[in-house]
């Protein structure tokens, strides 16, 4: 019972962090690219993963965590694999609408479902399923505003879906499978994923924005605001790991449609962007939907919790039972040898 609480504190904390550090970082990153005319995001996430392994390299040697050997095969390819699918998601809002690209961001859910219940044989219920139709509807809802189509921008959304739905279930996969903690996964992965960002983040950004960001001038206050989104990219690329880790790539992608609605409400109250009735209306269908998935997430862990006791109780029970009848057999042994003797 300890440990189940423990797990869930642990659980509480991982999602708490990850909402707190994604919402600061989209502030702050707004502030930097929309206010001070820094639009290179796909450089700006090589500098973040550069400095999230600066960081754990240098907790690592403080001896704050152990770290723990995985096949090199293994991590360089989930680290090219998440890189690859950061560089297409930021094509894909550049060659696609606002609307679009949300749409895209929606399919992830569906699409990690469908790939978990085909080659893992994980199973949803249809109150699990219910309840990710209405988040999804909620957040159509509140972002979705224009859809354009267009060949390329169609083609990217889909690589963008497929590679980001593979790294997420690979990101819970291999922590499971090779009991790795998600702070070693994210050390050895991380300069994988940082040089490929690195290399490719200045083509795609002069691709996308038509700007060099090697000629950009940097003010100091452009400085400051890089720095503050790397310092708090360490938390995110961290919790994003832990999240996913302790819960699910699904659970993962809800609580990212949740920050969605915070980035949405905070942007009307201390930004004020423009709200509308719909915005509202969204928000809540979404929320209603994430509360749901909540409440049948906790049924089907209790349901599992107690098949789980059960099924120990049983076996002790079972166990208990069999040394009785080796017990008795035992006493009748004796018995039958005394018998014997006289």
């Amino acid at each position: 019972m300890g440990e189940m609480s423990s797990f869930q504190l642990g659980v509480i904390g991982a999602l708490f962090l990850s909402v707190a550090s994604s919402v600061s970082i989209v502030i702050c990153n707004k502030a930097l690219m929309s206010n001070l005319g820094f639009p290179f995001a796909t450089t700006l996430t090589s500098w973040h993963l550069m400095v999230t392994f600066c960081t754990l390299h240098a907790a690592h040697r403080f001896n704050l965590f152990e770290n723990k050997s995985i096949d090199l095969k293994t991590v360089v390819l989930f680290g090219i694999l998440n890189g690859v699918s950061i560089g297409l998601l930021n094509l894909s809002l550049g060659f696609n609408s606002i609307g679009f690209y949300q749409m895209t961001k929606l399919a992830i859910i569906p699409f990690t479902v469908l790939l978990e219940t085909i080659f893992l044989n994980k199973q949803f219920s249809q109150k699990i399923k219910l309840s990710l139709f209405l988040l999804l509807v909620g957040v159509g809802i509140a972002s979705v505003t224009d859809l354009q189509l267009n060949f390329l921008g169609t083609v990217l959304s889909l690589l963008a879906i497929i590679t980001t739905c593979v790294g997420q279930i690979l990101t819970n996969t291999i922590q499971k499978k090779l009991n790795v903690s998600s702070t070693q996964l994210l050390y050895q992965s991380a300069p994988f994923q940082a040089a490929i960002l690195f290399v490719s983040g200045p083509f795609v950004d002069k691709l996308l924005t038509k700007q060099n960001v090697f000629a950009y001038k940097y003010s100091p206050i452009v400085l400051a605001f890089i720095i503050l989104s790397c310092v708090i990219a360490v938390s995110v690329n961290f919790s994003t790991f832990l999240v996913i880790g302790k819960t699910s790539p699904v659970t993962y992608q809800v609580l990212g449609h949740l920050k969605t609605c915070l980035v949405l409400a905070f942007g009307y109250t201390l930004l004020h962007d423009p709200f509308t009735p719909r915005n509202i209306i969204g928000i809540l269908v979404a929320v209603f939907g994430m509360g749901l998935y909540s409440y049948f997430c906790n049924l089907d862990n209790k349901k599992k919790n107690s098949g789980a006791d059960s099924g120990s109780q049983m076996k002790d029970k079972d166990e208990t039972l069999l040394l009785l009848a080796q017990d008795k057999e035992n006493q009748d042994a004796n018995k039958a040898n005394k018998d014997s003797l006289v």
